[in-house]
């Protein structure tokens, strides 16, 4: 169901930001519409629903807490990875 489905968007600029920062979140059709834009736009899509539920606490535009470093930097080697498959 679309009301179920949650999304969260992070970005991070190496060099620029201290941490990734959450740049959209949503549930229901928002979060549906974060993962078809996602998907519009080659951005890799990783589920994990206790990350999501975590992120979602946090404000837009707001960078993630110390105590979320290691689970998103997990995501971010799996995006890394992903797109590192998508260039060759």
């Amino acid at each position: 169901m679309a009301e179920d489905k949650k999304a969260v968007a992070l970005k991070y600029e190496r060099g620029k930001d201290n941490a990734p920062k959450v740049i959209a979140k949503g549930k229901g059709h928002i979060g549906e519409k974060i993962i078809q834009i996602a998907k519009e736009h080659n951005i890799p899509i990783k589920e994990d629903p206790v990350l999501v539920e975590a992120l979602s606490q946090i404000e837009i535009n707001q960078e993630i807490p110390p105590e979320l470093y290691k689970a998103v930097a997990e995501i971010l080697a799996f995006v890394y990875r992903q797109t590192k498959k998508i260039e060759k």
